[in-house]
């Protein structure tokens, strides 16, 4: 049988599996210096940007909503400082960073990506979409310094840190709709995107994107860009008919919603159970789909046996469709 990471990595090739992919979020390999001062995600990035503890039952965190770095957007110049990491020594922090890693899981890893986030995280979401309205000219060239640094980093991650695919994402749609128009993205963020994604693309590299939300809007230019799958793919989006435009070529990871398996949330395991059937039965067969867990890290003992019915149901079904 194939090892998760090499049925993994079959199906991101856009190759029909063993057995259904499993996929985590949590695969990725980052570079300690981009966390800055955060520990566990909680504390100061390297730009000075707050974090805290969203408080949820799996573990995350979230920028400061009520301090924020940034007021005007054409201030960027003085206020956001790339730091200089000249004296790193990357053989020492990548050996560190990936000493505990499982050789036999999948090694995804990026340099930067996260654009609409980082302007978010600087300005708040208001200010952030009042200067892409206002001041467009401005917020690109945010972006595109922030693009330049990354990429500069770019060559030393892949040389030390080896990923087996690049992840990235920008987490740029609610639940409902997207945060911008088609038009303010194209117009913004897919230039960046993809030529921050080209630089891997450029190196042979295939690649995850990861966004939230009702992010359908955005697949044609995503795939067009060179993404290879797609995390986590909430079923607000029309999965069924994503997948039938895509075939394989798009890798949709994930599928079904997390969220009533949360300890607040009056569900049954058999409900649970019936639902990752129904999720694996409509996106599995033919391939181009990889299962994906509830979260990360549960804190609360009830998510995490909600979670383990998940796992314990997908492990049950993961042979059925490929024959």
């Amino acid at each position: 049988m194939l090892s998760v990471k090499e049925n993994f990595l079959r199906a991101i090739r856009g190759e029909v599996p063993e057995y259904v992919p499993r996929y985590s979020i949590f695969w990725g390999a980052r570079c300690s210096i981009l966390n800055g001062e955060r520990v566990n995600g909680v504390g100061k990035d390297i730009y000075g940007v707050e974090w805290i503890d969203e408080g949820s039952a799996i573990k995350a965190s979230i920028p400061r909503n009520d301090i924020f770095l940034l007021d005007d957007i054409r201030r960027w110049r003085d206020v956001i400082k790339f730091p200089d990491f000249s004296h790193v020594d990357w053989e020492a922090m990548s050996k560190k960073d990936l000493k505990d890693r499982d050789p036999d899981l999948p090694k995804g890893g990026g340099m930067g990506g996260s654009f609409f986030q980082a302007l978010v995280s600087f300005m708040g979401f208001t200010e952030g979409l009042i200067a892409c309205h206002e001041e467009p000219e401005e917020v690109k060239a945010l972006m595109n310094y922030l693009c330049d640094n990354y990429l500069s980093l770019a060559d030393k991650f892949l040389q030390y840190y080896q990923p087996d695919y690049i992840s990235g994402g920008d987490d740029i749609a609610h639940e409902r709709a997207p945060f911008v128009s088609l038009e303010t993205f194209h117009d913004i963020f897919e230039p960046v995107w993809r030529r921050h994604l080209k630089f891997f693309k450029d190196r042979g590299y295939y690649a995850i994107h990861h966004n939230c939300g009702k992010f359908e809007t955005f697949l044609d230019d995503v795939v067009d860009m060179g993404y290879n799958a797609w995390d986590p793919a909430q079923p607000v989006n029309d999965l069924k008919a994503i997948k039938k435009k895509y075939g394989n070529k798009l890798l949709i990871c994930g599928g079904f919603e997390s969220r009533p398996y949360l300890p607040h949330i009056d569900i049954s395991e058999e409900e649970i159970r019936a639902s990752v059937r129904q999720v694996m039965d409509d996106l599995a067969p033919g391939g181009g789909y990889a299962f994906i867990t509830v979260g990360g890290v549960n804190t609360d003992p009830i998510a995490q046996q909600r979670n383990d019915w998940v796992v314990d149901e997908y492990e049950k079904r993961k042979f059925d469709y490929y024959k």
